[in-house]
């Protein structure tokens, strides 16, 4: 049995529950009115570290968890349909969260990141800046940066937190704050 075959068969064991009726009626906006940016670590999966459940938050993973002009396409889509189709709905909270001992560290490496950049046609200096060498400070740029967007709804309360994979805590680093709170 392959890997996938073994998830294909746990789906089977899904499918056979009713946890998918616990998943919101309106799909951009989660049960715990959330919206997740994280790293795609396996080491640090939303659900298990924040208890998180089928249908709970949108979780939004990329490596490191950076706020990259893809995610902040991400949520302006989600706030452009919630503004459209549900303008009287409470507004998600945002919460980016990034990691200790994080991979996207080796982006630092420059000859590493050089010998990626010249294979596959990337930016050398945008994948640079990627690095998650110090997350508090990552994810304290990140907070900025979709609080500065304009593509990010005024009303979505975004935080910055840092996951310590030593000790399994997530810890706050930027408290949670809107451009409407100016």
């Amino acid at each position: 049995m392959t890997n996938i075959d073994m998830l294909l068969e746990r789906n089977r064991a899904f499918a056979r529950t009713n946890a998918r009726d616990r998943v919101p009626t309106i799909p951009f906006i989660p049960n715990r009115q959330t919206f997740v940016i994280t790293c795609i670590d396996p080491r640090v999966d939303p659900a298990a570290v924040l208890g998180l459940q089928l249908g709970d938050a949108i979780v939004d993973r990329n490596v490191g968890g950076r706020v990259t002009p893809a995610v902040l396409q991400d949520v302006g889509w989600i706030s452009h349909l919630h503004r459209a189709k549900t303008p009287d709905a409470e507004w998600f909270e945002l919460a980016v969260i990034h990691h200790t001992d994080c991979g996207s560290g080796l982006l630092a490496d420059d000859a590493l990141r050089h010998a990626f950049a010249d294979q596959g046609g990337y930016d050398d200096a945008a994948l640079a800046a990627l690095a998650v060498l110090d997350p508090a400070t990552t994810v304290a740029a990140d907070v900025t940066s979709l609080l500065a967007s304009p593509m990010v709804d005024p009303n979505i309360r975004v935080s910055g937190h840092v996951y310590d994979l030593a000790t399994g805590l997530v810890t706050e680093v930027v408290g949670p704050k809107s451009r409407k709170d100016g």
